[in-house]
């Protein structure tokens, strides 16, 4: 009997170390993703795709244009205006006070100016009369010059001020929507304070950062392709409106505009989407050279390399480092002299952490 149970702990043990092997084995294997492009020649690399973000064509920055507290917020986040609606204004005490005050002047030198004219007006008819003298008639008539400069002068300042005391309300100038605000009531804001944002127009555009090496072959009136991935990648008809003509500081790319041709509601401000353009008929030369992104090339003691993907089924791979010899640098990337061949598939990002052997997952 003991015999009997000894061979069954035997057996269960041997059974709970292969079930732990099968585990091992099934144990899924963690593989780093990582982003690749398979190498053509110049002439499949004739369209290239850039990620943008969608935006109002007509974006308008409103702001104060004087110091004070914020009294009345008439609008949120989002909210549809039209030209003319109250956007914010400020509780601007001092202006307020200048303004009465300019109100009183006026008043007070209108009625000096109105004294004046009554006043010349009888001296004239005295003077006509002979009862008054030359001087007497000429000193009456300085009198109301100068309370008559007066009056002019208060009018003017009375202008100013009302002007002063429009620089603390801000009015839709357009119809639109308001994109963002930044401020409420209660809040101190300087003069020059960005209140809120307005989208006005229907026209749509979207706006992407170009590298250096593509954005002279972009030109304005140039056709592109544009798709949204939140509306199912459906396409659109672009066209370039604008090229900066300088260089980003924060992206080292160049903003381009691409209007979009014919926008729907569907479209929103903030939205992603992909730009592709076709430089088919932009003088690139049309030859069999092999060319690779910029971004794919590294360079140590050895000269420049690649990663090139070992794959057999399009889903996992094997880094493989691959020194080559580059030629001319062309609007799409390095020419490549000797070291790859088209349809290998090459690391296009994390050159820096990839290593020779290694097992990835591509995407």
């Amino acid at each position: 009997m003991k015999f009997v149970k000894h061979i069954i702990l035997v057996v269960f043990a041997f059974s709970m170390l292969t079930a732990c092997k099968d585990a091992e084995v099934k144990k899924e294997e963690v593989l780093r993703p990582v982003r690749y492009e398979t190498v053509g020649t110049l002439g499949v690399q004739k369209t290239r795709t850039f990620s943008g973000i969608a935006k109002a064509g007509d974006k308008i920055e409103l702001s104060f244009r004087s110091s004070g507290i914020i009294s009345k917020v008439n609008v949120s986040k989002g909210q549809k205006v039209k030209k003319g609606d109250l956007i914010a204004k400020l509780d601007n005490v001092e202006a307020n006070l200048a303004y009465e005050q300019t109100i009183s002047a006026l008043n007070s030198t209108k009625s000096a100016m109105n004294t004046a004219k009554s006043e010349l007006d009888r001296m004239k008819s005295l003077y006509e009369k002979g009862s008054k003298s030359l001087s007497e008639y000429e000193q009456t008539k300085n009198s109301y010059q100068n309370a008559l400069s007066q009056y002019e002068s208060a009018k003017r300042n009375k202008g100013i001020q009302a002007t002063q005391l429009s620089y603390g309300v801000i009015t839709a100038p357009k119809d639109g929507l308001i994109a963002d605000t930044d401020g409420g009531v209660g809040e101190r804001v300087g003069a020059g304070h960005q209140f809120a944002i307005l989208n006005a127009g229907d026209q749509m555009k979207i706006e992407v950062g170009l590298p250096e090496n593509i954005v002279n072959t972009v030109k304005t009136g140039m056709e592109a392709v544009i798709a949204f991935s939140s509306l199912d990648q459906k396409t659109f008809d672009g066209t370039v409106l604008e090229v900066a003509p300088t260089v980003d500081d924060g992206a080292a790319t160049y903003t381009t505009s691409i209007g979009i041709d014919t926008p729907t509601p569907d479209i929103k401000p903030g939205m992603a989407a992909k730009v592709t353009f076709n430089f088919e008929n932009t003088g690139i030369a049309s030859d069999n050279s092999i060319i690779i992104p910029v971004k794919a090339v590294g360079e140590d003691g050895d000269g420049n390399f690649v990663y090139i993907i070992e794959s057999e089924d399009g889903v996992k791979g094997v880094i493989k480092k691959q020194t080559i010899e580059i030629g001319e640098l062309t609007t799409v990337g390095f020419k490549v002299k000797k070291g790859l061949f088209e349809g290998q598939k090459i690391a296009t990002a994390g050159l820096q952490t990839l290593l020779e052997g290694q097992k990835v997952k591509l995407q």
